[in-house]
C-alpha cells in the first residue's frame, strides 16, 4: 500500500514539475519533494501501528487432552481411529472388565451380608430391651416373695417366743428368707447387666447396631469405588474432538501413569491467539474488529473480533532459586544479571461473521490486524496490506 501511495505521489510530482512545469525544479523543490513523502509515510506508518496494530504471529490453538486410563487392564476393544472426529460420550476404547466385575459382585454379596448383620443387631437390641423388662419383672416377683417370707418368719418367731410355735418351722422360714434374698440379688444383678448392655450407645444408637451399620457403610463405599473402577474400563470422548497419535492396539496393556498416555485427544474448541509487543495494545479493547490471514488459507481473510487481552506473561513472576541465609531451605528471588528483552502479550480473538463456522488446523500460523475505534479513516491501508499478504501466501518459496 505504501508503494501505491508513493507511486501516486510520484505521478503528481511528474505532472507538476515535468509535464506541465507549473513549478520550477530546483534544489528547494527537490528537498521539499523528497521530505514530504518521507515525513508523511513515517507519520502514517507510526499512526497505523497504533490505531490498527498488526501481528506477524497469529496461531490457532486447541486444547489437547493426554488420555491416561484411570484403571489398569488390557485393551479388548478399540472403537477409535486416528484423525477422526468424535462426539462427546462416544466410546473410544474398552479395557478388560473381568477383574472389576468380580470385585463388584463380591462387594454386592458382602453388602447383603452386612444388611443381615444390621437386621440381627436390631433384633438383638429388641430382645435385650425385652430381657430388661423381664428382669425387672423377676426383681418385682422376688421382692414380693421375700416380703411374704419375712412376714411368715416374723409370725413363727412370735409363736416360738410364746411357746406355741414349732422350732423346725421357724428354721424352715429362716432358710426360705435367705433363699429368696439370694434370688432377689441374682434378679437385680441380671437386670443391671441387661440395662448396662442396652445403655452402651454410640451417637445415640445401640453400639451393636452402630457397628453393623458402620460396617455396611464401609462396604457400600467400597462397592461405589469398585463400580467406578468398572465404569472406567469404558473410556468415552470427553468432548467433541478427534484422536491423534494413536499407538494403542487391541491387547495393549494400559496403566494409570501420567507419563504413558494412551493417545492424545484434540478438542474441537479453538482459540485464535495473536501476539503483540507491549506498547501496541493500549488502544485495543474487547469487541474491536480484527482480521487474520493464515498460510493454510491463502487468499482468504478470516474475520474475527477481540475477545480479551491477556494482561499476564511469565516475566511478571520472579523466579526463585538458592537457599535462604538461615539455611532452612527457603528460596530467594533470582533477579538475574541484566534486564531481559520484554515479552509479548497475547490477544484472544474469536471468529466472527461468516468465519464463525470455520474449522481451522491446529497450530496454523499467519498474520493479523486489530482495528481500534481511533482514526478509522486510515484503517483501509491496513486492510489493503492484509489482503496483499494473504495473496502472497499462494507463493511457495522453495527451490525444489
Amino acid at each position: 500500500m505504501e508503494a501505491i501511495l508513493l507511486g501516486i505521489y510520484a505521478f503528481f510530482v511528474w505532472l507538476i514539475f515535468f509535464k506541465f512545469k507549473w513549478l520550477p525544479w530546483n534544489k528547494v523543490s527537490m528537498v521539499i519533494v523528497i521530505t514530504i513523502p518521507v515525513v508523511g509515510m513515517a507519520a502514517l506508518i507510526l499512526t497505523l501501528n497504533v490505531v490498527a496494530p498488526s501481528s506477524a504471529d497469529v496461531r490457532v490453538m486447541n486444547k489437547v487432552l493426554q488420555v491416561v486410563p484411570q484403571v489398569k487392564g488390557r485393551v479388548i476393544e478399540l472403537a477409535v481411529e486416528g484423525n477422526r472426529s468424535y462426539r462427546k460420550g462416544d466410546v473410544l476404547l474398552r479395557i478388560d472388565p473381568t477383574n472389576y466385575e468380580f470385585a463388584v459382585k463380591q462387594l454386592k454379596a458382602k453388602l447383603k451380608a452386612d444388611d443381615a448383620n444390621v437386621a440381627n443387631a436390631e433384633a438383638a437390641a429388641r430382645q435385650l430391651s425385652a430381657s430388661v423388662k423381664g428382669a425387672a419383672g423377676k426383681v418385682s416377683a422376688a421382692q414380693a416373695k421375700l416380703d411374704l417370707a419375712r412376714r411368715r418368719l416374723q409370725e413363727h418367731q412370735e409363736l416360738v417366743a410364746a411357746g406355741a410355735g414349732d422350732k423346725f418351722a421357724l428354721e424352715d422360714a429362716q432358710t426360705r428368707v435367705r433363699e429368696l434374698e439370694g434370688e432377689l440379688v441374682s434378679a437385680q444383678s441380671a437386670e443391671t447387666q441387661a440395662k448396662e448392655q442396652l445403655s452402651a450407645r454410640s451417637e445415640g444408637e445401640y453400639v451393636a447396631i452402630a457397628a453393623a451399620r458402620a460396617q455396611r457403610a464401609a462396604t457400600e463405599s467400597q462397592l461405589a469405588n469398585a463400580q467406578w473402577e468398572l465404569d472406567q474400563t469404558v473410556y468415552r470422548a470427553p468432548a467433541n474432538g478427534r484422536v491423534i497419535n494413536l499407538q494403542v492396539r487391541v491387547g495393549t496393556m494400559l496403566v494409570p501413569m501420567p507419563m504413558a498416555p494412551a493417545f492424545s485427544f484434540v478438542e474441537d474448541e479453538q482459540e485464535l491467539i495473536a501476539f503483540y509487543h507491549q506498547n501496541e495494545l493500549y488502544g485495543v479493547a474487547p469487541g474491536n474488529e480484527a482480521e487474520v490471514a493464515l498460510e493454510t488459507h491463502p487468499g482468504e481473510i478470516i474475520k474475527a473480533r477481540v475477545d480479551s487481552v491477556i494482561w499476564a506473561q511469565s516475566q511478571g513472576v520472579v523466579p526463585q532459586a538458592g537457599m535462604s541465609a538461615t539455611g532452612t531451605g527457603g528460596t530467594v528471588p533470582n533477579t538475574g544479571p541484566y534486564a531481559p528483552p520484554p515479552n509479548r502479550f497475547a490477544v484472544k480473538l474469536k471468529l466472527d461473521g461468516p468465519s464463525k463456522t470455520l474449522s481451522l488446523p491446529t497450530g496454523a500460523m499467519g498474520a493479523g490486524a486489530i482495528y481500534t475505534e481511533h482514526v478509522a479513516a486510515i484503517h483501509i491501508l491496513r486492510k489493503v496490506i492484509m489482503r496483499v499478504n494473504s495473496k502472497l501466501n499462494y507463493l511457495v518459496l522453495k527451490l525444489h
